[in-house]
């Protein structure tokens, strides 16, 4: 199992607990990075009877110079997520029709006041158009979390249905400072192939943010799972 593991390496955090870091800047591939399907394979052995745990997925991209911040969402062959929280701003008829999408929380200008006293909890948040111009007055407490509605994210949109069940149903990431994509795609339970379908649609939504070359865009890409050791693969 160790000569498995890529670099992984662990260290105390300002917290004193444990932590992971998850890539380095290095191009070429560590010796001892597998396919990926013999790295699912390892990860179910170490979590034997643990099929609920995570398979979460680190990426550490190149960006070009002047590159956009990396971020997207996309439809998983096999949703893993059990139930996402869903916040809509919308009045009116739009209201209703969020609703009836499945929308979990649904308002107008009382929503966005106890969104800024931070008296609901959502995981995804969406906007009419007509009710940018109120959301904007907590833009700075949404948009630290990723979770502003804008044009450009798709989460503002006069069909406020469609928008609702797409978000219901996406994976969303963002890179971090470090440009960095962390994010969970299936759990350990799953087929072997159900997790290599799941990584490779994300993958491929992460290069679609490559400004230049999308072989050059990708530096590297671990596995984990939630508890598990990190394995480096090469033909993600």
């Amino acid at each position: 199992m160790t000569l498995l593991l890529s670099r992984f390496t662990v260290g105390r955090s300002r917290f004193g607990g444990l932590h992971r870091l998850y890539a380095s800047k290095s191009r070429a591939p560590h010796p001892n990075s597998v396919p990926l399907e013999r790295a699912i394979e390892i990860l179910k052995a170490y979590d034997v009877g643990q099929p609920k745990q995570t398979v979460e997925l680190h990426v550490q991209c190149e960006p070009e110079k002047g590159q956009p911040p990396i971020r997207g969402s996309c439809i998983l062959p096999r949703a893993y997520r059990q139930r996402v929280r869903v916040l809509v701003f919308a009045e009116g008829e739009q209201a209703k029709e969020a609703r009836a999408a499945g929308a979990d929380i649904v308002g107008g200008a009382e929503l966005v006041e106890k969104v800024r006293d931070d008296k609901v909890k959502f995981d995804k948040c969406l906007s009419t158009p007509g009710m940018l111009p109120k959301v904007a007055r907590i833009a700075r407490l949404l948009g630290p979390k990723g979770l502003m509605p804008t044009v450009n994210k798709g989460t503002v949109s006069e069909n406020i249905a469609e928008i609702v069940k797409y978000a219901k149903n996406a994976q969303d990431f963002r890179a971090d400072k470090k440009n960095i994509v962390h994010t969970g795609v299936a759990k350990v339970g799953f087929e072997t192939a159900e997790i290599i379908d799941n990584i490779r649609t994300i993958m491929n939504s992460i290069r679609a943010n490559a400004k230049g070359s999308k072989k050059k865009f990708i530096a590297r890409v671990d596995i984990s799972s939630t508890r598990g050791p990190g394995i480096q693969v090469h033909d993600a």
